[in-house]
């Protein structure tokens, strides 16, 4: 995989110089350059990056993380990401996946492999981790490109299925040797809580149910481990999935306020200048 290119995240398979895919379903290429979105994104692909030198900064849904050579990280559909910085010896190998191909895999334990993901987007590999997805990679790209080969895409799903075996592994036994706080462990939950239910549900008291906890408590323990309130990162999700939605869909603001719920599109405009300090429009526009 010695080919170079730099990652467009809007760039179509085809589109991309040197990459290895089959139609829009799956695909994967190596980078040393990044061309990043100045605004967050969703995801709607599986996006693994496996990164061979130097690291990459951002956040996922609000979280901030680090992927620092040798490590691999898994972003799942729907999971809003933020790009921050890179190093100037940034590497890596990218793989993407849509959400047809990963339902045509049919894993058994999809579920809590995926949650394992969730929980721990990033992970370092060993030096024989590394080996392991390496070879993944090479196995991939030579079948990808034997274009008159009509299994193509089975034999590529069952290496994916392999491939996904070994990570969760990885991923399941990273997960049980993090050490988290109770507070740390408290603020994932409730993050996951407004990721579900952003676009319906803004009330402290809503999450503090689901969390089966007291919205006092809920919010003195958001406040005290993030320094920002539980209403403050409620507030800043659903902003993020308007910015993500302004950038990369074509949906009018009117049909964004509603996607999230708002009564009007005076009052979302008015909600969305007070966060982030511009109108949607000027938001989308510049």
């Amino acid at each position: 995989m010695g080919n170079v290119t730099s990652l467009d995240w809007h760039a179509k398979p085809e589109e991309i110089e040197q990459a290895d895919f089959i139609n829009d379903d799956f695909y994967m290429y190596k980078n040393t350059l990044i061309n990043p979105l100045n605004h967050p994104f969703k995801a709607n692909k599986t996006i693994c990056c496996i990164c061979l030198k130097g690291e990459i900064r951002g956040r996922i849904d609000l979280m901030p993380y680090c992927v620092k050579a040798p490590a691999i990280s898994i972003t799942l559909p729907g999971q809003i990401l933020e790009y921050e910085s890179n190093t100037s010896d940034f590497e890596a190998v990218f793989v993407l996946m849509s959400e047809q191909f990963n339902d045509s895999l049919h894993l058994p334990d999809r579920f809590s492999t995926f949650l394992s993901v969730r929980n721990n987007p990033v992970i370092s590999l060993g030096p024989g981790q590394l080996e392991a997805i390496q070879t993944y990679c090479t196995m991939i790209q030579r079948v990808i490109r034997v274009k008159d080969n009509p299994n193509r895409m089975e034999i590529v799903k069952h290496l994916t299925i392999a491939f996904f075996y070994g990570l969760g592994y990885y991923f399941h036994k990273s997960s049980e040797v993090e050490k988290i706080t109770k507070s740390e462990m408290l603020v994932r939950d409730f993050l996951k809580q407004v990721q579900l239910f952003h676009k319906k549900e803004r009330r402290i008291d809503f999450y503090a149910d689901k969390l089966q906890l007291s919205s006092k408590y809920l919010s003195q323990v958001i406040k005290n481990y993030s320094g920002k309130s539980a209403a403050d990162w409620i507030d800043e999700y659903v902003v993020l999935e308007a910015k993500a939605l302004l950038k990369s869909t074509n949906m009018t603001i009117q049909q964004i306020s509603d996607e999230l719920n708002f009564p009007s599109q005076s009052f979302f405009g008015k909600f969305f200048k007070r966060i982030s300090g511009v109108s949607p429009k000027t938001y989308r526009d510049r």
